[in-house]
């Protein structure tokens, strides 16, 4: 059991049974406060809009932590009804939030209003009751630290406001994407104004908040660069106690899975050019080939892969599974693909889900630039390659030397990686550190 004089309050949007990497940053820190002798209360919404669902994560909330579901109203219920009307989506899935190059006259229309009018995003109807409520409830429970990680970004207005009313409350701001330069505004029309509110806002808690954290040296940079102050470096990790029951087979055919979401500013098809002229040029390889995306994806990228005689024999799409299910089809795998291709500032982007394929100990094959932070990462922990896509020859070298290691083992080949450091148990004991000393 927690001592009760370490207690934190942690702001997030994203929690089980919401599922995806979102949820999974918070959700591990929160199990291994309670290890490490802090008491975590996390705030949340009690209806959030977005329905990627992971009932399975329910499990791993620690019975010490204190969980405060809140109401929230958003906007996506009015637009899903509107949309019902003209034929559009009936219901929000992330690979929908970036929406698609051929958009009708009703989406461009409802894109421009959610650039334009909901600044930083359309949770801000929640900043005010939550204010209100958590004023009350941090008194009443001797809270004197808070933690908001954003996106959505609005919950860093929740701090904001929070310590504007208190300043002596120790506020730690985490961003696990950018805000003002993130790529993702650049699908919503922004008008010029609309830029300089998000710029304006992300100065406010850059300057008020005690620290700020994120999860790449190059979102480091960023920050300090925007910010003109230190900002301290708190990677995504893998949870051991997700590996310590992983078993490895041998699959009848070389399967590479990839896992997480492909939107529309993920490019794939670099990638699965080379590997469909790499199935041509090895006829043999070709016919004991698969490749596997678990979690949702794009419909014009997966209307790129159908279109192709030669991909779609090998390709299957599985939709999103169960974390727990997961980590079945990781000891079924011979290769693990990550593709970073089409993001902007790609070189400092490390999925989360990159951490749980060190942590595996198969070959990892990553699609993006060479000189990021992923492929730094990838070096240091000996966990796989990075090649960039326009290198078509050097990913067919790649495919070929892992398909003949399978060829060859009666198991995958499961490597021993230095990934320890990345532990979220380690992590979590780095974000204690900072919570016990303000800078």
């Amino acid at each position: 059991m927690a001592d009760t004089t370490n207690k934190v309050l942690i702001i997030t949007y994203y929690w089980p049974p919401s599922g995806g990497s979102g949820v999974q940053r918070w959700l591990k820190f929160v199990k291994y406060l309670p290890q490490l002798g802090w008491q975590p209360y996390v705030f949340t919404p009690e209806n959030p809009a977005f329905d990627l669902k992971d009932p399975s994560l329910l499990k791993h909330v620690p019975d010490d932590a204190e969980i405060i579901h809140f109401p929230i109203w958003e906007p996506y219920e009015i637009f899903l009804k509107l949309s019902k009307l003209f034929g559009g989506a009936t219901s929000i899935k992330p690979t929908a939030v970036v929406g698609s190059k051929k958009r009708s006259v009703f989406q461009r229309f409802t894109t421009w209003i959610r650039g334009n009018f909901f600044i930083p995003d359309p949770r801000k109807f929640w900043v005010k009751p939550s204010v209100e409520f958590l004023e009350d409830f941090l008194e009443a429970n001797r809270i004197t630290k808070i933690i908001t990680t954003g996106p959505p970004h609005s919950m860093h207005l929740i701090g904001l406001r929070l310590k504007e009313k208190n300043p002596k409350l120790m506020w730690i701001a985490d961003f696990r994407d950018p805000w003002s330069e993130w790529g993702f505004l650049d699908t919503l029309s922004l008008s010029s104004l609309a830029r300089k509110q998000h710029r304006k806002l992300e100065s406010k808690v850059l300057k008020r908040a005690d620290r700020v954290v994120t999860i790449t040296p190059f979102y480091v940079r960023h920050f300090e660069r925007l910010g003109g102050r230190t900002v301290d470096l708190l990677t995504n990790g893998f949870d051991e106690d997700d590996f310590s029951q992983l078993s490895y087979s041998k699959s009848d055919r070389f399967t590479i899975r990839h896992v997480g979401i492909i939107n529309e500013k993920c490019d794939p098809r670099p990638f699965m050019n080379a590997l469909a002229e790499w199935a041509i040029e090895n006829p043999e390889a070709g016919a004991n080939t698969s490749i596997e995306f678990i979690g949702e994806v794009h419909p014009e990228f997966k209307k790129f892969v159908t279109d192709s005689s030669t991909l779609n024999r090998m390709a299957t799409f599985t939709g999103n599974i169960p974390h727990q299910e997961l980590m079945k089809q990781y000891g079924a795998s011979s290769l693990l693909l990550i593709v970073l291709t089409g993001y902007k500032d790609a070189e400092g982007y490390m999925p989360g889900k990159l951490f749980e394929y060190i942590a595996t100990g198969l070959p990892i094959l990553g699609i993006g630039p060479e000189g990021g932070d992923a492929a730094a990462l990838l070096r240091e922990s000996g966990g796989g390659v990075m090649i960039d896509g326009s290198r078509k020859d050097e990913i067919k070298k790649e495919l070929s030397l892992r398909f003949n290691e399978w060829q060859q083992n009666q198991s995958p080949v499961v490597k021993k990686s230095s990934a320890a450091a990345y532990s979220r148990k380690a992590i979590t004991q780095q974000l204690i550190n900072l919570l016990q000393v303000r800078p």
